[in-house]
């Protein structure tokens, strides 16, 4: 077996893997329950099933300009998903999308009458 095939069978798995589990993040945000749920199914499973689609392609791909592109594309969504799952966690904090009965710790509910009355 060559070191070409080699690659191009690793490539196809890293696809794969990567597609089942954006397609499980993606179930998950219609199935679970509330917004924080929901927002661990958006940030985590999906950046890495995009983390593997991208190790396929640039496994496939095999060129210095292409793999530039995928790893600058992997560290952008490195860098902006948990900022985004952040924000949106914060903003849907007030408006009782989150059970906080599931809630170990809620560093927020001392400060929940401030932040709903700076939205209003």
């Amino acid at each position: 077996m060559t070191l070409d095939a080699v690659l191009d069978v690793t490539a196809s798995v890293c696809l794969i893997a990567g597609a089942l589990l954006c397609l499980a993040a993606g179930a998950a945000l219609l199935r679970f329950p509330d917004l924080l749920a929901r927002m661990h199914a958006a940030a985590k499973p999906q950046v890495l099933g995009l983390l593997l689609v991208l190790l396929g392609c640039a496994l496939r791909l095999r060129t210095g300009v292409d793999i530039t592109t995928l790893v600058l594309v992997g560290a952008f969504q490195l860098a902006t998903a948990p900022v985004a799952a952040h924000m949106v966690g914060r903003a849907g904090y007030p408006h009782d999308e989150i059970r906080r009965d599931l809630l170990i710790t809620d560093e927020l509910a001392p400060h929940l009458d401030r932040i709903s009355s700076g939205r209003s």
